[in-house]
């Protein structure tokens, strides 16, 4: 699944109301302002992209009051917006379009702009799903993302879920601050993605000599059953644990998945994947449940070290995959129950929770291609 995203639209009140808003909006997640007014005032509160006529993103299509839209003409594609937005990317500007949606030639004109802008807001005052889904079946294959005007969470879950594939992203009048977090948890909640995990039969486990070892350290607390989807093979992982638990030699690090050899792939964002040797601060990876629900985590520190090394190898599907993982008491699968286990207690014929996809994989994206591995 694609992540989503929110953006906030300020309202006409003080520029110490403003502020508020703005920086709730942006310790909740949401650091895209559209404001025609207070560029310079907005930029001194944090990494906050202002979408305006002269901002990060160049709007096009909304008046100096706020309340315009695109100009239609009789002939659309000849609309001097266009003509605008077609220039401002010919200097590698970001833009995007405002446009009301009243009728018919307004869905057209969205498709047109939107083929042309980064970005295409689309408002509706007696707003139906239907326009809605026109647009994203006609730019369902274009660059540009679809942004749509709401009202409140009950509108945005709508937008973000209109044709199974919904808009993009929304943005909303902020109001509130009770407003801003429950829009906030709406784009979290539909930016996780699930995956489909089985059991896997252990079938060998054996020790190695050592190799080149990654401990991803996320900016995030793990919960007990949560972990990563790693292995060495990029269409079939396994669920290797976080570091969550107390042990009797080690204290626990919640924010720690001993992941494995640099060699080994890792399940991030957007269903793909990524060698642990080329992830550093800053990079998205993905957290896993026991249930295969997903969340995005960002590493704090990627720490490698050479360690002693030992194979697990599984069948799933009738297909053996295979991991390797540091040959230590507090490495952790998770066993078919859910529970996590020990690789120093795991035995043949136990199960355990893996992830087998039905592509193949060319620079970590999901191809329908025939790969082996082994």
């Amino acid at each position: 699944m694609t992540k989503k995203f929110a953006w906030i639209k300020t309202p006409d009140k003080s520029w110490q109301e403003k502020k508020e808003l703005i920086t709730t909006s942006l310790e909740s997640g949401i650091n895209h302002v559209l404001d025609l007014k207070d560029y310079e005032n907005i930029k001194k509160l944090g990494d906050i992209k202002v979408i305006s006529p002269d901002g990060d993103i160049v709007l096009v299509g909304i008046n100096g009051e706020g309340d315009g839209s695109i100009q239609l003409n009789n002939d659309f594609t000849k609309s001097k917006d266009i003509a605008t937005a077609k220039k401002l990317k010919s200097e590698n500007k970001l833009v995007a379009a405002y446009i009301e949606i009243t009728d018919k030639k307004h869905e057209q004109l969205a498709v047109a702009i939107g083929r042309i802008t980064d970005y295409v807001i689309l408002v509706a005052k007696d707003w139906t799903v239907i326009p809605l889904e026109n647009i994203i079946a006609d730019l369902g294959k274009e660059d540009t993302k679809i942004v749509a005007y709401v009202k409140n969470q009950k509108e945005g879950q709508v937008a973000i879920e209109t044709l199974e594939i919904g808009t993009d992203g929304i943005i909303f009048e902020v109001e509130n601050f009770n407003q801003i977090k429950e829009i906030a948890k709406l784009i979290e909640d539909n930016s996780s993605s699930n995956y489909n995990l089985k059991d896997g039969l252990i079938t060998d486990i054996k020790s190695l000599s050592s190799g080149d070892r990654v401990c991803i350290d996320t900016s995030s607390i793990l919960n007990i059953g949560e972990g990563m989807l790693i292995g060495s093979y990029s269409k079939a992982m396994f669920l290797i644990h976080s570091e969550t638990l107390e042990s009797e030699y080690v204290a626990s690090r919640p924010f720690r998945v001993n992941a494995g050899p640099v060699q080994a792939y890792i399940m991030v964002p957007n269903n793909k994947t990524r060698y642990l040797s080329e992830l550093e601060t800053g990079d998205e990876v993905l957290a896993v449940d026991k249930n295969g629900k997903t969340r995005t985590v960002i590493i704090g520190r990627i720490k490698i070290e050479k360690r002693p090394l030992m194979l697990i190898e599984a069948e799933c599907d009738d297909l053996k995959i295979k991991t390797l993982v540091q040959n230590a008491e507090t490495i952790r699968l998770v066993n078919s129950d859910g529970n996590p286990v020990s690789v120093c207690e795991l035995k043949v014929g136990d199960k355990v929770k893996v992830f087998v996809d039905d592509n193949a994989r060319h620079f970590g994206i999901a191809i329908n291609e025939t790969i082996i591995e082994k």
